[in-house]
């Protein structure tokens, strides 16, 4: 008998809410919106960097709600996170410089930690500045999985 689910579609996250063992991972998931049919479908994670510490990233969170619409629409499950984001444009010239390039890591391993617990079948990762589209892209690199990076658009 494989392991692998007979839903291609939804390979990882099947091992995550399907079966009587995984009551309390749907239990927790119907706390956010989740309804029956919804596990039956491929969950797409919606990686956004919004924040309105930036001009760049101050829109995202509306391109993340039309991705997860995206998704909803062509018959999986959208479900949005967050990732962090810098800027460097006003940590000019002050020790907050030496978090800049770093941020591109912790931005990747957000991606990837989410991804990789909540069992997400793909991604889609919207980013608007150069810290944050660099991440999202090693994020989605780093997973075996049908992925998407979407440009939010110059400030």
């Amino acid at each position: 008998m494989s392991d692998t689910p007979k839903d291609s579609r939804r390979r990882h996250s099947a091992t995550v809410v399907d079966g009587p063992g995984k009551a309390a991972s749907r239990a927790m998931l119907r706390a956010v919106g989740f309804t029956d049919d919804d596990f039956a479908k491929p969950q797409v994670g919606i990686a956004s960097t919004w924040s309105n510490l930036t001009p760049c990233n101050s829109h995202i969170d509306e391109l993340a709600r039309h991705a997860s619409d995206g998704a909803d629409a062509a018959g999986g499950k959208g479900v949005i996170f967050n990732t962090i984001t810098i800027s460097d444009g006003i940590a000019n010239g002050t020790e907050g410089m030496k978090y800049s390039l770093v941020s591109r890591e912790v931005i990747a391993d957000s991606i990837e930690t989410v991804a990789g617990c909540e069992g997400f079948d793909g991604l889609v990762a919207i980013g608007g500045c150069d810290k944050n589209m660099p991440g999202c892209v090693m994020g989605l690199a780093r997973l075996d999985r049908p992925s998407v990076f979407v440009y939010g658009g110059t400030i």
